[in-house]
């Protein structure tokens, strides 16, 4: 298998795209953290405080989904750079670990969304017990 230098830079686009997302989850989520804390330090509620420990286990894994990312776009351009001294054996590797890196990246945003998705969940069910209430 032989690959040729732009093979690695069609990740770039891809790469910095969910770059950008990730960083604007990790904004989002900090932000609402940040209100929860002061909401929590008023009331003390423990249903605010499991909604910060879920927020927290989210940002950990933004984090990581994060450091998985930047990972391929470093070996991606580290595999262009192989290509550009022409060792196109060795290059083939580094984009393979860079295309397994964005794999992990997207597998961590996947259990992500679905820790906000239960999360989410959760937060409405009290809704339709009320709406339940409402109706009887």
């Amino acid at each position: 298998m032989t690959i040729e230098i732009g093979t690695p830079a069609l990740l770039f686009s891809a790469t910095s795209l969910i770059l950008l997302a990730y960083t604007n989850r990790f904004l989002t989520i900090a932000s609402i953290i940040r209100g929860l804390k002061k909401v929590y330090k008023e009331k003390e509620n423990s249903m605010i405080l499991l909604e910060i420990k879920n927020l927290n286990l989210r940002l950990t894994l933004i984090r990581y989904m994060q450091m998985a990312g930047v990972l391929c776009l470093f070996l991606s351009v580290f595999a262009m750079l192989l290509l550009f001294f022409d060792e196109p054996g060795i290059s083939i590797y580094f984009f393979g670990l860079s295309l397994l890196s964005l794999l992990i990246s997207l597998g961590l945003s996947f259990w992500e969304i679905s820790i906000s998705v239960n999360a989410l969940r959760l937060h409405l069910s009290d809704l339709s017990e009320m709406d339940r209430k409402q109706i009887n």
